[in-house]
């Protein structure tokens, strides 16, 4: 984007400091040119000079600026410059001091981004000392040794002229063994943003304010009735605790006038675990969650910081558009997951936080847009798209309004790409903070210096802030809501202002789209296997009684598959595709029959029982058994070669279904059993087993018949053969009783005793010593229906 060379709509300023400043410009500019051309080695008067400049053994002193208060000063206030001063060469640095160097006002937002890219370039112009008593000295540098310093002036003394952005250096100057001269030895370059007076034409400032994180919750839930979520390992609970990112997110921004962007699962996630929760462990177990009460709090400063704040929900699992647009609408369903993530985004926001979200808006993945981006974008409901200007870019010499008709009914909101990404990066130092900080305020300011009219821009910074890059942002955030060139307006008011008519309206086409981005997106096999677990999905709630208890929690991961977080994590992002899918697999195994042996079947008919079994915790209806014979002419089922009955298992119980059978002929006959839905779809895998059936012929039947009779008119002649005998032996002891008994008299009583035993023996069918009968007798008739069978 090209800038205006001169700014226009600038406020006046006292002539005195007007001449001073365009003065020393001139008057330094040709100065500066030759000294830039300096052999590099300078004589040993040089330490003479008054000013000192900059040798080819500069930059071995590296100068950080650690703090620089107020970032945007006005009248009457005493900057304060702060930081340490560090000797990387191998000699000792002497007469050392630290001074401040002023530059002339950048006439470019162009000019400022090439100057922070050598902000620590010796060789680069340096700017007018201020000299005097705002300097640091010290006597000696040890190598490696940082030394701090802090140097605080009043603005007066700085003596800047009109209205703009100032170059402001901090030099380091002294002496070494080897060149015995003053010379500068380490700068580092940032900007002091001056607008000692209310601008009459403030520029309208929105800066989005993004609560994104990973996914964290899994598919999985407890087989309680409260179904207790379970999470993927503790990394929510940390960014939650007291200094994690998601609590300075939430600590820094309620004190600004910022739109929140919120992406309704991680709310969901969060209230998850103000309740019951599990965390899964490496080693697949899952243990109880503790930190419901950091969850409890972090909820309740939330609430408190968007009360009366604009908030803008994304849709639920904030699905990657770009990934979507370019390799998922030509997988069935791809596009009703994103819809579905849209519906449950406002009243996910409204329970959780008691606020009313817009949904209004999508935003790509850097604001980078292509007309399938858009299409893709606008197809869940929103009709307002988050671009960026590096990619819907203007060839203007001014920055435009954010907002922008790009047709269908569609706008444009095109966040300024400087302001956006200045906050990327490793800001963990204090100096790469303070640098970022007053470029951002520098760039603002020059934006609003470039015209007189009123214009309202958008900052849209990365989705997931570091801590140490969330608390830059709200530094500058909190100088720019004090100074005196901006004022805040939500994302809404953006949205809805006049555009520019000289602003582009053309979406970039898909070849613009940049590679590095392109590369980080979700494939299309993750699409696939998306759809495959929806499938999966589909087919198995139909049995369910209670289908919401799935239904609900694969829905919800399904769309957290699509997520913006998983770019650059590729391999993360198939391990949680491939354990959701494991997961469901299992779930849909828990209904399923019990494997059979082979079965033998004797007789002509019988009843052959097949097991569901149903391991889930609720119950399963919706279901057919069928049973079906492979050999029809050996072996039916029912009367044909297959039959069905209806399935419904309680929770956690088996449920066997008999079918009747009946032979034809003997031999093997294969018979397969599988679970159908009542759509007529298979069901599980099926189950084979093998049915032997032995017949017993007529033949057969008259021969044991015939071996029966002969069995029994044997025992019938062994049975009288006994009885005669005994007969006889009681005759032959009748008759030699009178002898007996005259010679051995006996009681009466034991007579009549010994007559009773001797009866009893005589009229007695079988021995004592015969066995008895183990078995019944086996009937010849054919088994009757309703017969159990062997297995």
């Amino acid at each position: 984007m090209a800038d205006a060379a001169d700014f226009q709509g600038t406020s006046a300023s006292p002539a005195r400091r007007w001449l001073r400043r365009t003065g020393a410009a001139l008057a330094g500019a040709p100065l500066l040119a030759g000294l830039l051309q300096l052999p590099a080695a300078a004589p040993a008067g040089a330490a003479a000079q008054e000013s000192p400049q900059a040798v080819s053994g500069a930059g071995s002193v590296s100068v950080s600026v650690d703090s620089l208060t107020p970032g945007a000063p006005t009248e009457g206030d005493t900057v304060t410059v702060s930081g340490t001063v560090t000797n990387n060469g191998k000699q000792p640095v002497t007469d050392a001091r630290v001074d401040l160097l002023v530059g002339p006002a950048m006439g470019t937002r162009s000019s400022i981004d090439t100057l922070a890219r050598k902000s620590s370039d010796v060789q680069g112009p340096l700017g007018e000392k201020v000299g005097g008593k705002y300097t640091e000295k010290f006597s000696k540098l040890t190598p490696g040794v940082a030394e701090p310093f802090t140097i605080s002036v009043p603005v007066d003394d700085l003596d800047l002229g009109q209205d703009g952005v100032y170059p402001l250096g901090v030099t380091l100057s002294g002496e070494t063994s080897a060149q015995p001269w003053e010379q500068i030895l380490g700068i580092q370059r940032t900007f002091l943003p001056w607008q000692p007076e209310s601008a009459g034409s403030k520029t309208k400032t929105t800066v989005l304010w993004p609560l994104v994180s990973d996914a964290h919750m899994a598919a999985e839930t407890g087989s309680n009735e409260q179904q207790t979520p379970v999470f993927r390992d503790n990394k929510l609970a940390e960014e939650l605790a007291p200094g994690g990112r998601l609590d300075q997110m939430v600590s820094l921004g309620k004190g600004l006038d910022v739109t929140w962007v919120v992406d309704p699962d991680l709310l969901a996630s969060v209230d998850a675990m103000t309740k019951t929760y599990e965390v899964s462990d490496t080693d697949g177990t899952n243990t109880e969650g503790t930190n419901q009460e950091l969850a409890r709090r972090w909820l309740a400063e939330l609430q408190q910081a968007v009360a009366g704040k604009e908030v803008v929900a994304l849709p639920f699992g904030d699905p990657d558009l770009a990934s979507l647009a370019h390799n998922g609408t030509n997988v069935t369903g791809s596009l009703s997951h994103l819809k579905e993530a849209a519906d449950v985004a406002e009243d996910t926001v409204d329970v959780i936080l008691h606020v009313k979200a817009s949904t209004d808006f999508a935003w790509p993945v850097d604001g980078a847009v292509d007309p399938s981006i858009v299409k893709v974008a606008t197809s869940a409901g929103a009709d307002k798209v988050i671009a960026r200007s590096d990619s819907l870019q203007d060839n203007l010499s001014y920055t435009p309004s954010a907002a922008r008709p790009i047709g269908g009914g569609t706008t444009a909101v095109v966040a300024d790409a400087r302001m956006s990404t200045v906050f990327q990066g490793d800001l963990t130092k204090a100096s790469a903070s303070t640098l970022a900080v007053q470029r951002f305020l520098a760039q603002s300011l020059a934006l609003e210096q470039q015209t007189g009219k009123r214009r309202s821009v958008v900052v849209a910074p990365q989705r997931m802030p570091s801590v140490s890059q969330a608390r830059a942002m709200a530094e500058a955030l909190a100088a720019l809501q004090g100074g005196n060139w901006s004022e805040s307006q939500d994302l809404a008011d953006a949205a809805k202002a006049k555009p520019d008519p000289a602003a582009n309206t053309s979406v970039p086409p898909g070849s613009a789209y940049p590679a590095s981005l392109r590369k980080q997106e979700l494939p299309r096999a993750a699409f696939e296997q998306i759809a495959r677990t929806k499938e999966k999905l589909d087919k198995f709630k139909v049995i369910l009684t209670r289908q919401s208890r799935v239904v609900t929690p694969f829905g919800r991961a399904m769309n957290r598959e699509m997520s913006t977080s998983w770019r650059n994590r590729g391999v993360a992002a198939v391990g949680y595709r491939d354990g959701m899918e494991s997961y469901l697999d299992g779930l849909i195994d828990g209904v399923k029959l019990i494997q059979k042996s082979e079965t033998k079947l004797s007789g002509r008919s019988a009843t052959i029982p097949v097991t569901v079994q149903n391991n889930l915790v609720q119950g399963v209806e919706h279901l057919e058994l069928r049973l079906t014979s492979k050999n029809p002419t050996r072996l039916k089922i029912g009367d044909a070669a297959y039959d069905e009955r209806p399935v419904t298992v309680n929770g956690g119980h088996s449920q066997s279904v008999k079918f009747t059978t009946s032979a034809n002929a003997n031999g093997r006959a294969e018979v397969e059993a599988q679970l159908y839905t009542e759509d007529g779809r298979p069901y599980g895998d099926p189950v084979t087993f093998d049915v032997k059936v032995t017949e017993i012929t007529p033949t057969v039947m008259l021969v044991i018949g015939g071996g029966v009779l002969l069995l029994v008119l044997a025992g019938f002649r062994m049975y009288t053969q006994r009885k005669r005998a005994a007969a006889r032996e009681a005759a032959e002891d009748a008759a030699d009783r009178p002898a007996a008994a005259a010679q051995n008299p006996q009681p009466a009583d034991e007579r009549l005793k010994g007559e009773s035993d001797a009866g009893s023996r005589a009229d007695a069918p079988e021995q004592p010593s015969d066995p008895a009968p183990d078995t019944a007798a086996e009937s010849a008739d054919p088994s009757g229906t309703g017969e159990r069978v062997d297995r």
